[in-house]
């Protein structure tokens, strides 16, 4: 058997990140090639992480990728908030939103054919669930393309919001990445359900009416008035829920629609997506 010195195993430990006697291991097995040691331990990064399929990733954190015509939004999950902190998982999903945008995937089956930095995406999530020692994902993943797309990150990951503005002629980069940034945040803090009343799901808005039917015959109202009070108080569900018709957080005075009309007639939000660790 080839001797392996400390060096070597220091060499590995400090490529891989991988522990001294699982380092040690590979080394003997590879005979002392180092590059063989390293498909070693990336295999046995693959059974580590199939070996943590059960356990849950409910932590994680959420990267953005973006130019002013294209954005990516993803959720890299883990177990903890701990490793959700950790230098390598933050570089990591930086490198997974821009391979994403580089790339300009289209689809979730797209994103699993993503190389990074020349290796699959797959091999880099087993190297570091064997460097780590956690479970990892991509639980949720999101493009919007449009007229000025820009990003915000909330709460060092906890909270990601894609926007995408549509009638932005004549505005400049700056003014339009401020209106951006003022949307994102709103749609991080107030959380939306839709744009407009007209793309509310038609499922949810159901369910608010019937609430609001039976909170009026809780009350005693009369049968024939129920569907007349729950239609007055799906307006306050629009002025709550909806993005256009909510307070605008920086002028209460304001919705925020009204506040996009009073930067440029034509300018409103075409689409957002908005991603939290551990919710929806």
């Amino acid at each position: 058997m080839t001797a392996i010195t400390a060096e070597q195993v220091k060499r590995l430990r400090e490529t891989t990140g991988a522990g001294i006697m699982d380092c040690k291991k590979a080394l003997e097995e590879a005979q002392g090639d180092f590059e063989k040691a390293i498909e070693i331990l990336r295999k046995k990064g693959h059974k580590m992480a199939a070996a943590r399929q059960e356990r849950d990733a409910k932590e994680g954190a959420v990267f953005a990728a973006w130019n002013t015509q294209e954005g990516h939004l993803i959720l890299l999950a883990c177990e903890t908030d701990f490793v959700a902190r950790n230098a390598d998982f933050q570089a990591f999903g930086k490198k997974i939103a821009q391979a994403a945008l580089e790339a300009h995937i289209s689809s979730a089956e797209a994103l699993s054919t993503l190389h990074i930095e020349g290796v699959p995406l797959a091999d880099r999530l087993a190297e570091l669930t064997a460097r780590i020692g956690e479970k990892m994902e991509i639980s949720r993943w999101a493009r919007l393309t449009g007229e000025y797309v820009s990003a915000y990150i909330h709460l060092g990951g906890r909270i990601g919001v894609l926007v995408a503005l549509k009638g932005t002629q004549g505005l400049s980069a700056e003014v339009l990445e401020e209106v951006a940034q003022n949307v994102a945040m709103q749609v991080a803090a107030l959380r939306p359900v839709s744009v407009d009343r007209q793309s509310v799901p038609p499922a949810l808005l159901e369910k608010e009416k019937e609430i609001a039917r039976e909170q009026a015959r809780a009350e005693g109202k009369p049968e024939h008035l129920l569907d007349k009070i729950a239609m007055g108080k799906l307006e306050k569900f629009f002025k709550e829920s909806v993005l256009l018709e909510q307070e605008f957080f920086k002028d209460s005075q304001k919705s925020v629609g009204q506040y996009l009309k009073s930067v440029s007639p034509t300018l409103t939000v075409a689409e957002f997506v908005r991603f939290q660790v551990g919710g929806k």
